[in-house]
Formats: structure tokens, C-alpha cells, sequence
């Protein structure tokens, strides 16, 4: 099987504004790819660029995908480990828009096999229970979407922190006030606090009964989370300090976090997921699979992945949620109030709307 051209569309979704304390997203800027075969099998791949967090952008994300489809055509796309290093011989980094060629090239392979992906990944199904996630506003008006959210059947709420300390403090109050006991609380401070902010805000919001607290610090301070984490009372997860297996090694050996987030945006795809998710099941350390701003196309396959990693304990999988004012995506995953389903189609199982697809500029190499 050789790859004969690749579609690169901008695929960018209009949304309510989201905000966390790197910035404000007002649109969610994805990629969407297509890449075609010999055999008359094309697989799809999406990412969403997030700039303040992996430094790319859709325009990085699209001047990217053209040369990775130049260097891709031609050559065989069930040998995924070989045709992701002809990428990364290529260009380093610039994880997010080669997750979209790993996913397609996941894809054909699991459309090869006639199997869906989680199935050709070696998953069985489970029971997904997503959280939501509560973008930072006042206190109040974060109380108020948290209660929104659990009179919908939400119950796990994810709430987004980094801010001035103290008004962090009073947004959890506010919403554990709100909502009561039952829901669980996560904490994402997405390197928002220094480590005294950090140190003091862990040790105040204890009492709330939190689960686990995301990326309380800048990466540039990994040399201080094991200090942080022997002395926080709340449970640390590495989220933007994690890109790769690397990363994952390095974190759970200094003893710097409880758990590790695994997102594709990241890892560059499946494949680096795969061995961020095996270094933390050879040490006991749970993960979280999730995700950015993408539509269904790409959460369909965080979920076959997820289906397929049993250490995978925490969901995050809510993006298409999240103020997502058009839902471009036929087939794929279906959310059952908050629990998540893929479907026993082959492959992703999920292909972009075409209505929408022709009004999005579009390349193929």
C-alpha cells in the first residue's frame, strides 16, 4: 500500500470564548487532514493548535502539514513507526500537527485490518465517564456553570485556576459551596502559580476535597515539583510538564507527580502515547487521557486509544462541550449525558460533515 496525496483543510471552529491562565481561545484553530492510499482506503486525522500551551498555531499547523504530506507521499502507511520518524528526521517537535498524520495512518491501518481502532489497538470496551471542564470567570460565575452542569448529570467537574491566589481559593469555594459533596473536583492551574502560590494554594484548598490538582507551576519550576508534591496535601498531575515517554520517565523518578495527563497535541499522536502510558503502568502511576479544543473527529480517537490502556484511569474528554458552536463531524463518538461511546465501524469510525469541509480552504500535496 503506498500513500498517493494528502487533503490539509483548515478546520477551524467557531466557539464560545474559553479561558485559562496562559490566555483566552475564541476560536478553536484545528487541522483537519485526509491522507489517501493505493488501496482506496483514506484515513483521517484532527488536532487543535493551543498556542499558549505547545507554541503552535493553526498557520504553523497547516505550513507543517504541507511538508510532512511531501515527504509522506509515496511511501507505505501501515509502517506508522518508520513513516512518524520520517517526520521527525524532518523537524523536531511540532507535536500537535504530526498527531493528526499519526491518527490518519492509525486510521487506514485499523480500516486495513477491518477492525475499529481501540479493537486493532488491543482494547476491549469499558465504561468512560468524562468530567467538564468550568473556564475561569468570577466566582460566582463559576459557581453558577457548576451547578448548570450538575443539574445536566455532570458529575465531575474540572476547574480551571492559575489566576491571583487567593480569588482561585474563593472560585473553588464558591463552586464546592454550590454544588455540595457529591461531585468530585479537579483542579487545573495550567502553570499558573509560582511555588509559594502553589505550596499555599494546595494547603488551603485541601479542605474542599479535591482530587487532584493539573500543572500548578511553570515547566521552567519541574526542578521544584518534588518538593512540591512530598509537601502538597492534594495529589499532583503533570499535565504541560509531560510531552513525551521521556518526560514521563524523568517526572515519576524525581517522585515529582501522582499522575501523568496524556494528550496527542503532545505526544505527537497514538504511537508516543502508547509509551508515555507503558512507562506509567511499569511504575503504578495512573493517567489521564485529554485534549484540547477538538471536535469528535479527534476525541473519537482519544477514546479507541483510552479503550485500549487500561492505566488510563481519569477522562478529560469534554472539548466538543466547551462552547462548540457547530458540530462538524458525522458518525464518531456519542456522549450519553457525560459517559462516552465509540461506534464498531472500522477504523476512527468518524469523518468531517462535507457541507462544512467546502467552506474551509483546503490544499492537497
Amino acid at each position: 500500500m503506498k500513500i498517493t496525496h494528502t487533503e490539509i483543510y483548515r478546520f477551524s471552529i467557531p466557539m464560545e470564548p474559553f479561558v485559562i491562565a496562559t490566555g483566552t481561545m475564541h476560536f478553536a484553530q484545528n487541522v483537519l487532514i485526509r491522507i489517501y492510499t493505493d488501496a482506496g482506503i483514506h484515513g483521517i486525522g484532527e488536532c487543535s493548535a493551543f498556542p499558549m500551551i505547545v507554541g503552535e498555531t493553526q498557520e504553523t499547523c497547516i505550513a507543517m502539514a504541507k511538508d510532512f504530506a511531501a515527504i509522506l507521499k509515496g511511501k507505505d502507511p501501515l509502517e506508522i513507526p518508520e513513516r512518524m520518524n520520517d517526520l521527525l528526521g524532518y523537524a523536531d517537535h511540532n507535536y500537535t500537527i504530526k498527531s493528526a498524520f499519526d491518527m490518519a495512518l492509525f486510521d487506514i491501518a485499523a480500516k486495513n485490518a477491518k477492525l475499529p481502532l481501540y479493537k486493532f489497538l488491543g482494547g476491549t470496551k469499558r465504561t468512560i465517564e468524562t468530567d467538564m471542564t468550568i473556564g475561569i470567570d468570577t466566582p460566582e460565575g463559576m459557581a453558577t456553570t457548576a451547578l448548570k452542569y450538575k443539574s445536566q448529570g455532570c458529575r465531575i467537574l474540572k476547574i480551571k485556576l492559575g489566576k491571583k491566589v487567593h480569588d482561585d481559593i474563593d472560585r473553588v469555594k464558591h463552586i464546592r459551596e454550590a454544588v455540595g459533596e457529591d461531585l468530585v473536583l479537579r483542579l487545573d492551574a495550567n502553570q499558573g502559580w509560582s511555588f509559594d502560590d502553589a505550596l499555599f494554594a494546595l494547603g488551603e484548598l485541601e479542605k474542599y476535597n479535591i482530587e487532584f490538582c493539573e500543572q500548578p507551576m511553570r515547566t521552567w519550576y519541574d526542578d521544584k515539583l518534588p518538593e512540591l508534591n512530598v509537601n502538597s496535601p492534594i495529589k499532583l498531575m503533570a499535565d504541560e510538564s509531560c510531552y513525551n515517554h521521556h518526560d514521563a520517565r524523568k517526572l515519576i523518578n524525581s517522585q515529582s507527580t501522582t499522575y501523568l495527563n496524556i494528550k496527542f497535541s503532545k505526544s505527537g499522536g497514538i504511537l508516543e502515547a502508547q509509551k508515555i502510558h507503558e512507562e506509567a503502568l511499569q511504575r503504578g502511576v495512573k493517567c489521564m487521557i485529554g485534549s484540547m479544543l477538538e471536535t469528535r473527529i479527534a476525541l473519537s480517537a482519544n477514546l479507541h486509544f483510552a479503550l485500549a490502556s487500561p492505566n488510563v484511569e481519569f477522562f478529560d474528554l469534554d472539548t466538543a462541550l466547551l462552547g462548540h458552536l457547530v458540530d462538524p463531524v458525522v458518525g464518531g463518538l456519542t456522549y450519553n449525558g457525560y459517559f462516552l461511546d465509540v461506534p464498531e465501524e472500522i477504523g476512527i469510525g468518524a469523518e468531517a460533515d462535507e457541507f462544512f469541509l467546502e467552506k474551509c480552504e483546503s490544499w492537497t500535496v
